[in-house]
């Protein structure tokens, strides 16, 4: 019951289907920040509600060793003990880690067919099997679409769905599309079945749906807390002001 409580508590629902993850299948998904903003904290928060859903999680990094990587899990994760006062931390914790895989690339030789050989390494040995990736760091330059459709028919293959966090510049909170997508992110957009944005203002950081996810988005107000980076929903702060 401590798992599902957790999740039913955790406002990512607000996103999606209380009943579904937030993808589907072979779905793409991005977080669109500039640096320091929030993206790997969020990132990290998607995969630990996959985790106390007992789905296996990829966590693909092009920047951080291992180390670091597990380091933000386990800060995030004892924010979100604190905040909910577990008193059975240590072992909710012991039973997600089994569903986490960190896996660490270089950007310069990442490619789709090293994150099949190593994937198809892991599966064919009962080592892990992926519910869902996330890649962490990796560029979206010019030539990045192909290797994105490559990478979409990678995950509908292994019924995967794919998190990106997408670092954008300070300019492009200006040069934006009708729905606030970065320009130079345009190009690639419609392959992303879900786009969520963080904006800075002042000391507040507002996560905002660009593209996907719940029917109620617009009335929805999501927020990440800036001393813990967690997400909550702006009527619970009022309400507990």
């Amino acid at each position: 019951m401590l798992k599902k409580d957790l999740i039913l508590r955790n406002p990512l629902r607000l996103l999606g289907n209380e009943r579904e993850t937030i993808l589907s299948p072979g779905g793409f998904g991005a977080i669109l920040a500039r640096a320091g903003v929030g993206k790997t904290s969020l990132m990290v928060q998607l995969a630990l509600n996959s985790l106390l859903s007992s789905r296996n999680v990829l966590h693909i990094s092009m920047n951080d060793p291992v180390k670091k990587v597990s380091l933000w899990y386990e800060e995030v994760f004892r924010h979100i003990a604190e905040k909910y006062q577990l008193a059975q931390m240590d072992q909710l914790w012991e039973a997600i880690l089994p569903h986490r895989f960190i896996m660490t690339f270089k950007v310069e030789v990442f490619s789709v067919p090293k994150l099949e050989e190593r994937l198809t390494d892991l599966t064919e040995q009962g080592i892990f099997f992926p519910n869902m990736i996330i890649i962490d760091g990796l560029p979206f330059t010019e030539s990045a679409r192909e290797m994105l459709q490559n990478l979409k028919q990678l995950a509908l293959k292994h019924a995967l769905h794919v998190w990106f966090s997408v670092r954008t510049h300070r300019h492009e909170t200006v040069e934006t599309d009708a729905d606030g997508v970065p320009s130079a992110f345009q190009n690639v957009a419609d392959l992303f079945e879900v786009l969520i944005g963080l904006q800075p203002e002042g000391e507040e950081i507002h996560v905002r749906v660009l593209k996907g996810g719940s029917s109620d988005r617009d009335h929805r107000g999501l927020q990440l807390d800036p001393a813990t980076m967690l997400i909550m929903d702006i009527a619970d702060k009022a309400a507990a002001v």
